[in-house]
């Protein structure tokens, strides 16, 4: 069965930092990418950040660009995503997905307070 669980989301005041985990089973980790993506009440699901199989290659969005950092441990079967600078409107349930296979964590979610 393969899985992914996210982790790490929480609380948060404007400015602040939190960092999410996504643990993967049920596949071989480092032969795909990763994606983070968000969505907020009422709005559309947004792409956050992606990394590529090996780590070498990412992309962020622009909304989140100087303040998001995606990596990922194959060993550790684990994607994260560092948020730094937070703020309200980064509010949203974030899951990691493989896009490629079809399979999405079940969300956490991170609320930023004014």
């Amino acid at each position: 069965q393969v899985q992914l669980v996210e982790s790490g989301g929480g609380l948060v005041q404007a400015g602040g930092s939190l960092r999410l985990s996504c643990a993967a089973s049920g596949l071989t980790f480092s032969s795909y990418r990763l994606d983070w993506f968000r969505q907020a009440p009422g709005k559309e699901r947004e792409t956050v950040a992606a990394i590529t199989r090996s780590g070498s290659n990412t992309y962020y969005a622009d909304f989140v660009k100087g303040r998001f950092t995606i990596s990922r441990d194959n060993a550790k079967n684990t994607v994260y995503l560092q948020m730094n600078s937070l703020k309200p409107e980064d509010t949203a349930v974030y899951t990691c997905a493989v896009v490629s296979v079809g399979m999405w964590g079940q969300g956490t979610q991170v609320t930023v307070s004014s």
